[in-house]
């Protein structure tokens, strides 16, 4: 999934996960949206002569929904659309960074070149230091893990003002928020060393190209002056700083006897302008701009392959939940209820259980009750979900409940959960009967886990009330088949 379908679908996670009472999105918009994404993605996938894929069916979706909520809140639309800010960024700040290298009249003086001009010197040495500082970070990974994490925050200026939004839709956006920086920080930031790289280059190339464009107009007066250094000791610093320079183009050294007499206030020796210039401009290319922009390629490079596969796990609950119908057959949830009766008010709890599990396409099958010490009814031929049904008055026992779960696993290679209704129980013992059931509740799920199977315990008079429990239930009957 890339960086914008991921974006859209997180973001429309973030809503619907927040609004649990659906009043921002409906359960008709949901139901109306999978299916027409299911439809969309199919066309799309046919075109492209490719199999329907997850992302693909997740994007539409998010699509559709998106859309939907833009069209009923038109204030929200503009948050609903993906920040582009550093995109406009990697475009203004090189072209801002190029015409101040341009304009750096301390570096390219109109009448002189100074051999120790400070900027230019400072210039060199913090990209030197930048490239110590990258080096170290190779060396030590977790620090630079910490740094990245601590700067990835800066990416989302509009982070505090949905904060501070008290409505639904705003706490649904913060979460997004959230989530979202910390999914693409890697890529937050790869964008950034991009940026950073390409300014760093395109100031030092302005720098350089300032020098040859005032060197057209205006005769160069070079030389240096200094309060401290004697002609020698400059001639050792520049021997060191113009080193690449002379030794990998080949450019003309300097002796000292030529620095001395370049000091300022003596008189200028003929023709030795053009000289220096090169040597600066030579520099400036072979330790800034050539090594930045082998650092920006990396580091563009890096970002496609981020946004291309965004990190977006679709082994949440949710998401499996809603891709749980993709596969044929695959969204029917099969019940087996285990000595207990499922009236036609349970049966209806069980439909929204279905839907909670696998999707609002969910199709369900209730199978008849097999009697205690019976053995479970056949596998099913489809991929579908099978359920084992228990009520939570029941004792589990291992050779009867156990027996029956373990023969369940067995026989089904698709995914084989439990649930434990409880809405009996509490009828019979009444409201004071919550700590009791708890109990017994805790009894089931240590039973359960003792058998390898995934577990719910639902009411199925308020079969809403677990729908959270049952979104994490799917994930764990997927890695437990």
């Amino acid at each position: 999934m890339n960086e914008r379908a991921a974006h859209d679908v997180l973001l429309v996670k973030a809503i619907e996960t927040s609004d649990r009472e659906r009043k921002i999105l409906s359960e008709d918009d949901r139901r109306y949206a999978s299916r027409t994404a299911r439809e969309l993605a199919q066309w799309t996938a046919a075109e492209r002569k490719k199999a329907m894929t997850p992302d693909l069916f997740l994007h539409k979706r998010a699509q559709q929904l998106l859309a939907r909520l833009s069209e009923r809140m038109p204030a929200a639309a503009g948050m609903l659309r993906q920040r582009s800010w550093l995109r406009i960024a990697g475009i203004v700040l090189p072209a801002l960074a190029l015409l101040c290298g341009m304009l750096a009249d301390r570096i390219g003086d109109v009448h002189r070149v100074n051999l120790l001009s400070a900027p230019l010197l400072l210039v060199l040495l913090w990209n030197l230091a930048v490239y110590l500082l990258l080096l170290l970070r190779v060396v030590l990974p977790r620090r630079g893990r910490t740094v990245r994490r601590r700067l990835g925050g800066l990416h989302w200026p509009a982070l505090p003002r949905v904060r501070r939004s008290q409505a639904l839709l705003g706490t649904a956006l913060a979460r997004f928020a959230e989530e979202w920086l910390s999914l693409s920080t890697p890529l937050t930031l790869a964008r950034g060393a991009r940026i950073l790289h390409l300014c760093a280059s395109l100031l030092a190339a302005g720098a350089a190209i300032s020098l040859y464009l005032r060197g057209v107009l205006a005769a160069y007066r070079v030389g240096w002056e200094s309060t401290f250094l004697d002609a020698g000791q400059v001639h050792a610093l520049l021997s060191w700083l113009f080193l690449p320079a002379v030794s990998l183009l080949g450019l003309s050294g300097f002796t000292p006897q030529e620095v001395e007499a370049l000091r300022f206030g003596q008189p200028a020796p003929p023709d030795s302008g053009a000289k220096w210039v090169h040597l600066y401009a030579a520099t400036l290319v072979l330790l800034v701009v050539l090594p930045r922009l082998a650092l920006a390629a990396l580091a563009w490079w890096r970002e496609r392959s981020l946004a291309s596969r965004f990190p977006l796990d679709l082994s949440q609950p949710y998401f499996q939940r809603l891709c749980a119908g993709l596969a044929p057959g695959a969204a029917t949830l099969r019940v087996c209820p285990y000595s207990m009766r499922v009236d036609e008010a349970r049966q209806a709890g069980l439909a929204v259980a279905a839907r909670a599990l696998l999707g609002e396409q969910a199709e369900l099958t209730i199978l008849p009750v097999t009697a205690y010490g019976d053995a479970p009814p056949a596998p099913a031929t489809s991929q579908a979900v099978t359920a084992a049904l228990f009520a939570l008055s029941a004792t589990p026992e291992p050779e009867n409940h156990g027996q029956f779960l373990d023969q369940l696993r067995s026989s089904h290679s698709a995914g084989v959960v439990a649930l434990i209704d409880e809405s009996g129980y509490l009828e019979r013992l009444g409201p004071q009967a919550a700590g009791r059931a708890a109990e017994r509740a805790g009894l089931w799920r240590q039973f359960c886990a003792q058998h390898q199977t995934p577990v719910a315990i639902v009411n199925l008079l308020v079969p809403e009330a677990g729908s959270e429990e049952l979104e994490r239930l799917l994930g764990s009957a997927r890695s437990a088949s």
